[in-house]
């Protein structure tokens, strides 16, 4: 994989996809359907996911694809490859708040190590560098083929006595709660979408648990931002390494953290 095309075709199609995001988001009214699972997708999910899609198989002919919105993509059992959800958050989307993003990652050998978060409404850009490290592009307005200042991105040192602590927008439950209350919290953020992993990775936030079913096209970019910024993401059953290339791409309970929480079981 050639790593510096892959950083530009990546963060060029996230910034396309973003566009046309928000185009339906502007947009008096957009049809909501139901998927087979019951989550809802729009016209902007799709047209996202053609965007993306076309774009990735023109930069990157040979490289699997495995996306949310192709059914037939979720069969593959690979463990390198490019993966994409082009809407994470349809439900912030739909409720017209700007929690939501556009996901795109490279996964090598079932580790995550490049990816882009961006959140168009709210005009925050994240994404890794071809030499691994992560930043955070700084708004307002980003240039299609040129860079703008970039920030860092590094994970905070906890403090055990007075964590910061991270959790969804729309699928809190009595277990995730349940869970947050065994850790000293001083501070509690909702968030939706994959923005939860660059809140740690920008040093915002010290921990985000997950109680509940998600896919890896919802973590892959955000865990990869996340690796790329120092952080770590873990099974929450057993603290084992998290892996990509699952069969159907489900994941697990997990934590992402900054090295120095005192993960507790």
């Amino acid at each position: 994989m050639d790593l510096e095309r892959l950083a530009f075709v990546l963060r060029r199609l996230a910034l396309d996809a973003g566009d046309r995001i928000m185009e339906v988001y502007h947009s008096p009214e957009f049809e909501v359907r139901q998927k087979s699972d019951a989550s809802p997708v729009t016209e902007a999910d799709e047209a996202a996911d053609r965007l993306i899609s076309e774009g990735l198989a023109e930069a990157f002919p040979q490289m699997p694809l495995v996306t949310e919105e192709q059914a037939a993509s979720h069969l593959q059992s690979v463990s390198t490859f490019l993966i994409v959800d082009p809407l994470d958050g349809t439900k912030e989307f739909v409720q017209r708040r700007g929690d939501f993003t556009v996901n795109i990652a490279y996964v090598e050998n079932g580790v995550p190590v490049r990816g882009v978060v961006y959140a168009p409404a709210k005009g925050r850009l994240f994404y890794t560098l071809a030499d691994g490290r992560s930043v955070e592009e700084i708004g307002p307005g980003f240039h299609k083929d040129v860079v703008g200042e970039q920030r860092p991105l590094m994970v905070s040192v906890p403090d055990n006595r007075a964590l910061r602590v991270v959790a969804s927008k729309s699928h809190r439950d009595p277990a995730t709660d349940a869970y947050i209350a065994q850790y000293a919290v001083q501070e509690m953020t909702s968030a939706g979408s994959s923005l939860k992993f660059c809140l740690v990775a920008a040093g915002e936030a010290d921990l985000y648990p997950r109680l509940g079913r998600t896919m890896e096209w919802d973590t892959a970019a955000g865990d990869a931002v996340l690796r790329g910024a120092g952080g770590k993401m873990v099974r929450l059953e057993d603290h084992a390494p998290f892996t990509y290339g699952k069969p159907g791409f489900e994941n697990p309970f997990f934590i992402a953290y900054a090295p120095g929480v005192l993960l507790v079981k």
